[in-house]
This record gives structure tokens, C-alpha cells and sequence, in this order.
């Protein structure tokens, strides 16, 4: 890194862009993808890349808009005599509950049954045929990450009437996340909170039957992505991009309110600096409800002409930045670089995952750097905390580790135009999703690709 870069980094170092993009991007109710705070979100993108000098634009694209209704939830468990306390009838109660994104509307009432983490072994030992399957959030400690689109494709192809996601963590937050990529699920689906979740899982054990109620509606939309450019005319390109929907239950702040600030400080100092390449930012829409607006900027661009892509997803809101290569060996000793020239700490892993916006150009072989981050001595990468939950909030971010990050991500790009990673090997990286056990799992959650056997 050389010293031209010092004064471009040293405006970023108290500049308060980032904290305040955050703000106004926090206040705009309901980023849930194709409603009308996402197109606001898409403004606040469009003025933020403007603000550095960046034309942009704005790109539509259609996609399927759900819109979050009514959800209910009762249980009702047989006598149990309890050493004789006297409770001779049966439990009744109701618990507060949300409709899951893209659950269909329904009314369900069946037996309830307990499936643990969701894994595949854990709902083949269990009878779920026409019943209510209950999933914890969380994944077996000694496996991979299992996606709570795998769990509900799992369930509904047993046979589960429907499905209900409680949440691991404690804090009485119910849970939420799309259960399919642009389309409804096939059987209504729920989240609850740790606590509902302690009593579901003992009312299963006694026989309770729950009734699952969804009042939610899907119907032809569009969303839109932001795009510009910056730096030099080049036959290849860098891409940046970042997603600014969220969730409509908070303000989306740490996912992925941070992200895309992040993104988009990173533009405004790249602009300052000397670059090998040009660079493609995009702030991206949909993709919690199935990484739908980087799928339209793939469609839209020359894979052939892309060189990377960096992922600001998870970035932001934590202190040591964590970068994930996907199998690509020259984003490690990028990551690597950049961290040793600054002195500080990035950690990385190169296990590949497909449910983030770097997905729809890594299996078409872009090479991809997933910007993540975590607490310090935390030992899981993909923790959500208070991500997905009403608790997802600007008063959990910090502007020193935005305006950090944003630094780290701008010097991370700039190292890519200098580098020249190869193109992924898409047979090593189907073969290595296959290896991790990832293939099940994929296929039940409708993400592998067309194309692989």
C-alpha cells in the first residue's frame, strides 16, 4: 500500500457519512423486498453514491412481493396429572408468533412434533407425515450450518402440514426469514421465540396439537438495484455490491443496514484512490427474499468481463472483519495482504455457502470475497444474534467500526484490480459443496444450480 492512498484514508477516518447513511436508512420503514420503503432504501443508495461523485442508476427488475399479514398460534396439550397436582384437563394457550417470507396463507391444526435441529436425520426418525414440525434456529455443533430453507423443504417433502422455527437464542424474539427464493413454500411456515420454543418442544413430548395460522399474500412486484461506476475504463471489472432491504419486523441495521453503508463509504474513498481496474458498486435489492437483485445484475452484465466479486454482507457490525473466499485461494492472500499492511485483524475461512448476493456469480466461476464479521473470541461465523428479530436495531451498531470497515473494504477492492484471481473451477466447487454435505440440503431448499448433476 502506498502513501497516495493516506489522504483518502485519512478523511474516511472521521468522516461521518457512514453513521448517518445508517440513520436515515434505519428510519425508512419497511425495506421488505418490492415495497415502498426498499425503493426509498434505493434512493438513499443512489444519493449516498452520488454524494461521491458516482453516476447512478437505478435497474428494475420483477420478482414476487410478499406482504407479511396476520399470524396465530395455539396449543393444545392433554391432562397431565403432574404427581398429582390436580391438572385433570388439558393445556390451552396461544403464543405471539410471525408469518415466515413466502409462507402461504393457511390454516392448519395438527398434531405437534419436534424434529430438533431440522437436519435431515432428525425429520426422517421423526413422524412428521400431516403434523406441525417444530425447528430450532440453530444447527448441530459438530456439522455445518443447516439453513432454515433446507429444514422447512425437508419437513414439507416428509410431508409436514406445517412449520414453526423458534429461535435458539434467548430474548423473546420471534425469528424470521424467507423459506424459499422468490416463490411461496410449499406449507405455511412460522417463527417463534427461545422461550415459546421451551414450551412447544415439552407440549410435543406430551402429544399437543397446534394450530397454524397464516394470513399473508404473494403476488408480481418489482424491486430494483443501484448501480454505478468508478475508476478507470477497463475491459474487466471489480464488483462491489452490498443489499439494503431487511426485513420488515426492524430496522435492518446490522443486517444489512452496516453492509451497505459500508459499501457505499468504501465507494467514496476508492474514488480517491489509483485503481488498476474499474469498479462496478451496486447496492442490491431482494435478497432476503432469494438474493433476487444479484441474480438480475448477473443477467445484466459480462460474467466473462468480471473479475471478482466483493460481498458486503455482515460487514460492519462487528469489531474484527472476517472474510469468506469461497474456495478462492488469491482472495485469501488478498485478505491476507491488506491485513498485514494495516495491522489489523481480518480472519478468513474459504468454506462456500449459497445464501448470500456472491452466489449468482460464484457458480458461474467469478471468483468472490464475502465481507463478514464477529466478535472477538467468538467461535461460530455465522451467529445471527439480534439479525432477523425486531431487536435488529441502529443502537447495536458503532461508527468506529463502520468508518474501520469501510477503510478495510476500500483497500480489500483496490488490492483486486492490482490482482489477478483465477476463475473458479466450477466442477472443484460443486465437488467441494458436495464434500462439505451441502448438496442435500441445497436441492430440498431449491438452490442448486440447474446445470449440475
Amino acid at each position: 500500500m502506498d502513501e497516495t492512498a493516506d489522504p483518502a484514508l485519512g478523511a474516511a477516518w472521521r468522516d461521518e457519512f457512514p453513521w448517518q447513511f445508517l440513520t436515515r436508512l434505519c428510519e425508512i420503514d419497511d425495506r421488505l423486498g418490492g415495497h415502498p420503503g426498499e425503493r426509498r432504501a434505493a434512493d438513499l443508495v443512489a444519493n449516498g453514491l452520488e454524494s461521491a461523485g458516482i453516476d447512478p442508476t437505478i435497474e428494475p427488475f420483477e420478482m414476487q412481493r410478499w406482504t407479511r399479514g396476520h399470524a396465530e398460534l395455539a396449543v393444545s396439550a392433554p391432562a397431565d396429572a403432574r404427581n398429582g397436582l390436580g391438572a385433570d384437563e388439558s393445556t390451552d394457550r396461544t403464543f405471539e408468533t410471525v408469518a415466515l417470507p413466502y409462507s402461504p396463507a393457511g390454516d392448519v391444526h395438527a398434531d405437534l412434533v419436534d424434529v430438533g435441529h431440522g437436519t435431515p436425520d432428525e425429520i426422517d426418525a421423526a413422524d412428521v407425515g400431516g403434523k406441525v414440525a417444530l425447528a430450532s434456529t440453530d444447527s448441530p455443533s459438530d456439522e455445518r450450518r443447516v439453513h432454515r430453507m433446507e429444514k422447512l423443504g425437508h419437513a414439507a417433502a416428509a410431508g409436514a402440514a406445517a412449520f414453526v422455527f423458534h429461535n435458539h437464542r434467548p430474548g423473546q424474539l420471534p425469528p424470521t426469514g424467507a423459506l424459499r427464493f422468490d416463490h411461496e413454500a410449499a406449507i405455511p411456515g412460522i417463527g417463534v421465540s427461545h422461550e415459546t420454543g421451551t414450551w412447544l418442544t415439552e407440549y410435543a413430548d406430551r402429544g399437543a396439537n397446534a394450530s397454524v395460522t397464516v394470513e399473508a399474500t404473494t403476488e408480481q412486484g418489482e424491486s430494483q438495484n443501484v448501480v454505478g461506476h468508478l475508476g478507470p475504463d477497463t475491459d474487466e471489472e471489480i464488483v462491489l455490491l452490498a443489499h439494503y432491504d431487511a426485513h420488515d419486523v426492524a430496522e435492518g441495521a446490522l443486517d444489512n443496514g452496516c453492509g451497505i453503508a459500508v459499501a457505499v463509504a468504501a465507494a467514496r474513498i476508492l474514488v480517491d484512490l489509483d485503481l488498476d481496474c474499474g469498479v462496478r458498486v451496486a447496492g442490491v435489492g431482494c435478497e432476503e427474499l432469494g438474493l433476487m437483485g444479484s441474480a438480475a445484475l448477473a443477467e445484466a452484465v459480462d460474467l466473462d468481463r468480471m473479475r471478482a466479486v466483493v460481498n458486503v454482507d455482515g460487514a460492519g457490525r462487528h469489531r474484527d472483519l472476517h472474510a469468506i473466499t469461497h474456495t478462492a485461494d488469491a482472495m485469501a492472500d488478498v485478505a491476507e495482504r491488506v491485513s498485514d499492511l494495516t495491522a489489523h485483524p481480518i480472519s478468513v475461512s474459504d468454506r462456500p455457502h449459497p445464501y448470500s448476493d456472491h452466489w449468482p456469480f460464484l457458480h458461474e466461476g467469478v471468483s468472490a470475497l464475502q465481507l463478514h464479521s464477529h466478535r472477538a473470541g467468538e467461535t461460530s461465523r455465522w451467529e445471527r444474534g439480534w439479525t432477523h428479530t425486531r431487536a435488529d436495531t441502529r443502537d447495536k451498531a458503532d461508527s468506529r467500526i463502520l468508518r474501520e470497515h469501510a477503510m478495510l473494504a476500500a483497500l480489500l477492492v483496490r488490492e483486486l484490480t492490482a490482482a489477478d484471481p483465477d476463475r473458479v473451477d466450477t466442477d472443484a466447487l460443486r465437488a467441494r459443496l458436495q464434500e462439505d454435505g451441502a448438496e442435500p440440503g441445497m436441492r430440498a431448499a431449491g438452490v442448486w444450480p440447474d446445470g449440475w448433476e
